[in-house]
């Protein structure tokens, strides 16, 4: 890997494109090195595990207003273009491949239960799979080149978390989605350096937005955010595949994003890459979820379990603290400041980010379910209230090193509970990674990515569908030209007239 230092620069400034972190990045995306055979493995995992939360969310409403919008959308194939799938219709049901990518996209994201990666940045490198995908299904691509497309997308979105933090400029995780996205493409397509140089720029200049879609009273956006980044870069690609260039330089500009969106004139970012030649491996260090909440809620939920059985009669309880990272503190507990995470009949998505509410229903149920658990009845339940109004959470200096260490046996996304009784005695226990964690108790290995898919498919798809794409899927390097409908599913009429009925907007 290298290391290429990014800064703003001075429009008098002479800044060859030659150095520009698109250029880089767009190199990275040409160069034909092999996958690994690990990395196409890991692939087949997390298109397994997207299929798995996307069948688990395919009649939420957010889902299904998605869905509607892109079937509006509906593509007449032609000679090399055939249109793109989406989940939950049957194949022939083809639409233009960049609303494929949105509904997919929010179905993916919509229960926040697939990939993740945190560095200097967070983010799910996983929303690269549907618009990746799509744009295969939609130009006849091979599983190989899909592979390769994908194991890019991880790559360069990964990369760019590790050097540039968004969140403390209070911009959205997605703008790293975007050109991460376009340079998948770029791989998966064949193009040239120039080419994908500028769709990554279009990419970016059009995905910057604030991180208000994760502050306050959170809406469905959280999941629309991550489809939208994916529908822009699919974009961006039509149009520089065209010719049509992007702002430049789009990262290092004087009214580019790191002056005027990140840390302006002043600020330095390292971002590492693949240098020529070298394997595209950042797939192998991301985790997936055990649990359909928040990532750093993951370790918490384990450790509430664990702890449930020592604490035992929970009415004892009279406060818990989570001492944790900084991140953890401030986005998901209550350095956040937001009242909303306390409050009773905040929204899904606020619930799913507030861990005071996740730790107290995890040590009372001692399970976590991706619909259970938030069920406004659940959520609203008495002695679960004043138990969740007794937690807190501090920031810690340890933890907060360990989250940004960069040796993966340090990097720890967890806390410390301290847990007093209202007769004084206090019970502690802390965990560093969660369960499902590579370091964890129990990692995840296609064994558990199968049964992950099997339990969220259950009574969504029919058995003899989840086989069929458990067998596509785990031949996906195998697939030839033409045969990427395989990676997607169909249910009945039955299913999805479960679906609530959505009002018509403007298509």
């Amino acid at each position: 890997m290298k290391s290429h230092i990014v800064r703003a620069r001075s429009a008098a400034e002479d800044f060859p494109r030659a150095e520009h972190l698109a250029t880089k990045v767009a190199e990275v995306a040409a160069d034909p090195v092999e996958v690994t055979a690990e990395v196409a493995e890991m692939i087949v995992n997390r298109i397994i595990d997207n299929v798995a939360v996307a069948a688990a969310s395919l009649t939420r409403r957010p889902v299904t207003s998605a869905r509607a919008q892109a079937l509006a959308q509906p593509y007449r194939p032609g000679p090399g273009r055939s249109g793109a799938t989406v989940f939950g219709l049957p194949t022939p049901r083809w639409v233009s491949p960049e609303w494929a990518a949105w509904a997919n996209g929010v179905a993916v994201r919509e229960l926040d239960f697939h990939d993740t990666f945190l560095a200097a940045e967070y983010s799910h490198p996983g929303d690269n799979i549907p618009p990746i995908l799509a744009v295969a299904q939609h130009l006849g691509r091979s599983g190989a080149e899909l592979i390769r497309g994908l194991a890019t997308g991880y790559e360069i979105q990964i990369d760019l978390v590790r050097g540039i933090c968004l969140h403390e400029h209070k911009i959205d995780h997605v703008a790293h989605l975007g050109p991460s996205a376009a340079a998948g493409i770029g791989t998966l397509l064949g193009l040239d350096t120039e080419t994908i140089y500028q769709a990554v720029g279009q990419a970016l200049h059009t995905t910057t937005a604030t991180r208000q879609s994760r502050k306050g009273e959170i809406s469905s956006w959280k999941a629309y955010a991550p489809a939208f980044a994916g529908k822009m870069a699919v974009e961006a690609v039509d149009r520089a595949m065209r010719g049509e260039g992007a702002p430049a330089p789009i990262w290092e500009g004087a009214d580019g994003v790191i002056a005027w969106l990140l840390g302006g004139t002043g600020a330095e970012y390292a971002v590492p890459l693949p240098g020529p030649g070298e394997a595209k491996r950042a797939i192998l260090d991301t985790y997936t979820k055990e649990h359909s909440a928040e990532y750093q809620s993951q370790a918490p939920i384990d450790l509430a379990r664990r702890m449930r059985s020592v604490i035992g009669d929970l009415d004892q309880i009279a406060s818990i603290v989570l001492h944790t990272s900084h991140h953890t503190h401030v986005v998901i507990g209550t350095g956040s400041g937001d009242p909303q995470k306390f409050d009773p009949h905040a929204s899904r998505e606020t619930l799913d980010h507030s861990v005071p509410y996740i730790f107290a229903v995890a040590l009372q149920d001692g399970t976590w379910h991706h619909e259970r658990s938030y069920a406004p009845e659940r959520a609203q339940r008495p002695d679960t209230v004043e138990l969740w109004r007794k937690i807190s959470t501090v920031e810690d200096p340890e933890w907060t090193r360990r989250y940004h260490a960069t040796d993966p046996n340090e990097k720890a996304f967890g806390a410390r509970a301290v847990v007093t009784l209202k007769s004084g005695e206090t019970i502690v226990d802390e965990l560093a990674v969660a369960d499902a964690h590579p370091l964890g108790a129990r990692p995840f290995a296609r064994a558990q990515y199968i049964a992950k898919f099997r339990t969220l498919a259950e009574g969504v798809l029919d058995p003899a569908e989840q086989d069929r794409f458990l067998d596509a899927a785990q031949r996906t390097a195998e697939l030839a030209p033409g045969e990427l409908d395989q990676l997607t599913f169909t249910v009945s009429d039955e299913v999805l007239r479960r679906a609530p009925e959505v009002p018509e907007g403007i298509f």
